[in-house]
């Protein structure tokens, strides 16, 4: 999806590879917290118009390949999808509570495609379960 998307005063094409972590690098995104993740994941985004190219869970990480309206901003989309599927996930799991203080770290990786092509990111990012 490497279209040109206008907005208002701008026109785009911000392509963001995210990847971040559950706290203490458990690995609890398995079965069905997994499939509720991706719901929560995609709702998010869905709010925000930041199509998803890619998304792939591992039981320890989350990689994400979206499309953000640089007015919005990538921090604000990472923040909003970190903190309501924490919520959400930690109240519909209650495994989760009793493992981890909080579901997330703090911190996040994020990068522009760049000179790559999105087919090449979406299968790095989909080959991330066979790694």
């Amino acid at each position: 999806m490497d279209e040109v998307r206008s907005r208002n005063n701008v026109v785009y094409r911000c392509n963001y590879q995210v990847v971040w972590c559950p706290k203490y690098r458990r690995p609890v995104l398995t079965g069905a917290v997994d499939g509720r993740l991706k719901e929560i994941i995609s709702e998010v985004c869905a709010e925000r118009d930041a199509p998803i190219e890619a998304i792939e869970t591992m039981p320890d990480r989350v990689h994400l390949l979206v499309v953000c309206d640089p007015q919005y901003g990538i921090h604000r989309l990472v923040k909003q999808i970190k903190s309501r599927s924490s919520r959400l996930l930690r109240q519909e799991f209650p495994q989760l509570k009793s493992r981890l203080p909080t579901l997330w770290t703090n911190s996040y990786f994020v990068a522009t495609t760049g000179g790559a092509t999105s087919e090449v990111v979406e299968r790095y990012v989909e080959d991330q379960r066979n790694a």
